[in-house]
């Protein structure tokens, strides 16, 4: 996808690279979204959580939707400290279900607090969240460069392992097609088109950790 798309006054919003063929080029937060974080290998637990609650939320609607609500997430959610988050009582969910910037879903609000508790299990045992999420991937990025958007898959063996081994351990709303979306944001699979621009950056990011 590689043609300007041309807002109102008839400027370009976005340049002419081509980008990954589900990207929306008239929404100018997606483009960014897709153009400086999807794919990058993630290796901070706090970020690593931060998709794990934002995954789940989007379950049953757009990733768009979930994505201008982030805001609201990280502010609602002490920016997604994972300890912090695990202290939340059910008065903090009440206030949460209040909240117009978050989805008011109670079993979503509910399992983030659950599932910041799971993530510090993980890294009591070890060592840190993503140590334990990368071995689903032993440790490199899947590459899969799709040529066409009939390429990109919903789910993958290693997502469906993930998502067993997630549910086992007590988190929530981690679906296997929810944790291959999570694979796909984090980095752990590099699903970026074979001809987008920023596949060379993505997989150079890959090299460096």
């Amino acid at each position: 996808m590689s043609s300007k798309v041309k807002a109102n006054n008839g400027e370009p919003v976005v340049d002419s690279r081509t980008r990954c063929p589900w990207v929306e080029l008239d929404k100018p937060d997606y483009v960014a979204y897709h153009d400086c974080e999807w794919g990058v290998p993630v290796h901070d637990d706090r970020l690593m959580f931060e998709y794990i609650i934002l995954e789940g939320a989007q379950a049953g609607l757009s990733w768009y939707t979930v994505l201008r609500k982030r805001d609201a997430y990280r502010k609602a959610f002490a920016n997604f400290d994972i300890a912090k988050v695990a202290r939340f009582t059910p008065e903090k969910i009440e206030t949460l279900m209040a909240d117009a910037g978050l989805v008011r879903n109670r079993q979503k609000l509910e399992s983030a607090v659950g599932n910041a508790r799971a993530c510090l299990k993980l890294q009591e045992e070890f060592g840190s969240v993503c140590d334990y999420l990368w071995t689903f991937v032993d440790g490199t990025p899947q590459i899969n460069a799709p040529r066409t958007r009939a390429d990109y898959r919903a789910t993958s063996a290693e997502s469906d392992r993930l998502s067993a081994e997630l549910k086992r351990r007590g988190f929530k709303f981690v679906g296997s097609t929810i944790m291959y979306a999570f694979m796909q944001a984090t980095g752990l699979v590099n699903d970026h088109a074979h001809d987008c621009f920023r596949q060379p950056a993505v997989m150079a990011a890959a090299r460096e950790t």
